[in-house]
């Protein structure tokens, strides 16, 4: 197998290649990052798999980050991301969090119980619209509803376009409907809170039992968590997987892009508003709210899209002055440091 096949099962295209420099086609490695330490990150190259150690100069690398190594296997730089998936870290900390990079498709994945939630597949859409990925909508467990048309209409309530598929995560025959996606190079990342079937969904796309699985708890059909790091698989046929730990609290920042995006029915009509500056509350020539009372919208999905908007706006503004003040202090201990050499020289 020749280097550029190698590197193509790895997810590598052009768009990785044009920035590369001639002297570093030659005598550069291209890598990508499988799995991420606290301390170290685990790269595949077209010559092997190395252990790279972090160290505090590198840039904040994520799995399916492609780096140049020289031929010690030494860091040389990142390359510029194609996608990216983040979010504000959970809690109360001021930080953003980087999911994954260079994602081609997101699976976000659901099931059809108690658990299914339509607030919650319109947070994970606005994330893979922001990073510029193609969303598909796996609804998993259609062997244990009675109901599963009942599932896809409400998901497709969202958006007529959004491409839904209905399977058994456990049957390999049944998410045989996933091998548009499933293919050579391409890189997907499953999204979605815990239990609802991404590691099954993953071990029979390995056809093993690779991905540890846990049972739902029976009250209120959610799962306990099973996958605790991130790390990219690579599936027989050549595509590659990124299987992320269950995510419940995802508060998005930084996302405009993305929410407009996933409500975009919602922004074609808040576009005709007689304000520029309309809120949808009981403003005068509100089409938001004309559209509402036509049943042309539905009430939670406006509800959804105003909380996730003050929620982006917060969250964006918290982490720019978190930034700024970061900024601010670094140039501060910049000039104390040269300050003191000052004084030291005299």
């Amino acid at each position: 197998m020749t280097t550029i096949d190698t590197l193509g099962n790895l997810g590598w295209q052009p768009f990785f290649q044009q920035q590369l420099s001639l002297d570093e086609w030659d005598t550069a490695l291209p890598g990508r990052i499988i799995e991420q330490h606290k301390s170290e990150i685990l790269v595949s190259t077209a010559s092997g798999i190395f252990n790279i150690h972090l160290v505090p100069t590198m840039p904040q690398m994520v799995v399916g980050d492609w780096i140049l190594l020289d031929t010690k296997q030494h860091f040389i730089r990142l390359l510029d991301r194609k996608t990216c998936f983040s979010r504000k870290a959970a809690g109360s900390k001021l930080k953003r969090q980087l999911i994954s990079s260079n994602i081609d498709t997101a699976f976000i994945v659901s099931s059809m119980n108690k658990d299914f939630n339509l607030n919650r597949i319109e947070r994970f859409l606005s994330l893979a619209n922001e990073a510029g990925a193609e969303p598909v909508l796996i609804l998993t467990k259609n062997d244990q509803t009675q109901t599963p048309d009942y599932y896809i209409d409400q998901a497709h309530s969202l958006d007529s376009n959004l491409v839904v598929e209905s399977i058994n995560s456990l049957d390999r025959e049944s998410v045989n409907k996933l091998q548009p996606w499933v293919k050579k190079g391409n890189t997907i990342v499953m999204l979605g809170s815990s239990g609802v079937g991404k590691s099954t969904l993953t071990n029979t796309l390995l056809e093993d039992a690779q991905q540890t699985t846990s049972d739902i708890r029976a009250d209120d059909a959610k799962g306990r968590h099973t996958t605790t790091s991130r790390s990219l698989i690579s599936l027989s046929n050549g595509g590659l997987v990124l299987d992320t730990p269950g995510m419940r609290e995802i508060q998005i920042a930084d996302c405009k892009d993305g929410l407009a995006n996933t409500f975009a029915d919602i922004e074609q009509f808040a576009m005709q508003c007689r304000f520029n500056d309309c809120q949808h509350n009981s403003e005068p020539g509100c089409t938001v709210l004309e559209a509402l009372d036509k049943g042309e919208l539905d009430q939670r999905r406006l509800m959804n899209y105003k909380k996730l908007l003050r929620e982006e706006a917060l969250n964006s503004a918290s982490l720019s002055e978190k930034r700024a003040s970061d900024k601010a202090l670094s140039k501060y201990y910049e000039t104390t440091q040269s300050q003191s050499l000052k004084l030291k020289g005299r």
